[in-house]
């Protein structure tokens, strides 16, 4: 068994949780928008998309975020609201943070080959949580340490080309 390497855990998300008192307003195809209080970019660092995750009146939600001219918003659908019971007009308790892989909880090798380009920090950072999750189990199944430097290379490479996938 001297072939077995030791496992390195990751700490938990290090994402920071807002919680905000909001008004429900209508959207005028169906469903509600939600005005965030604060700038995301200072508060989860600039980048083009954020996902989040929290809740809403206790309810939970998911989604991302829409810059608007004045702020950015959460724009929950009609069917979130049907099956939530939240109407526009009311205030509400809402808590949102970021989901899925951030590079504050990615092992220090990815996250270093990551901050090498801000190009590509950013495209990383932008994209949808399916497909960071899809990168960083792909590289965290690697039993070899030359086969993870290849695979971060490789990820590296793909999303400075601008894909989402290998």
């Amino acid at each position: 068994m001297s072939g077995l390497r030791p496992i390195t855990l990751i700490p938990p998300a290090m994402t920071t949780e807002r919680t905000f008192t909001a008004v429900i307003e209508a959207r005028s195809g169906g469903g509600v928008s939600i005005r965030l209080p604060f700038d995301p970019s200072r508060e989860w660092g600039d980048r083009d998309r954020y996902d989040v995750t929290g809740s809403v009146a206790g309810h939970k939600v998911r989604g991302k975020l829409i810059q608007r001219a004045d702020a950015h918003y959460l724009e929950p659908g009609p069917a979130w609201c049907r099956d939530c019971g939240v109407t526009p007009g009311g205030p509400v308790t809402v808590s949102l943070s970021t989901e899925g892989p951030q590079l504050s909880n990615v092992a220090q090798d990815i996250a270093r080959a990551l901050d090498a380009d801000p190009q590509v920090r950013r495209f990383f950072e932008a994209l949808p949580t399916y497909y960071r999750k899809n990168l960083m189990r792909w590289i965290d199944q690697a039993k070899r340490p030359e086969t993870r430097a290849n695979r971060i290379a490789e990820t590296v490479a793909t999303l400075k080309a601008g894909k989402r996938e290998r």
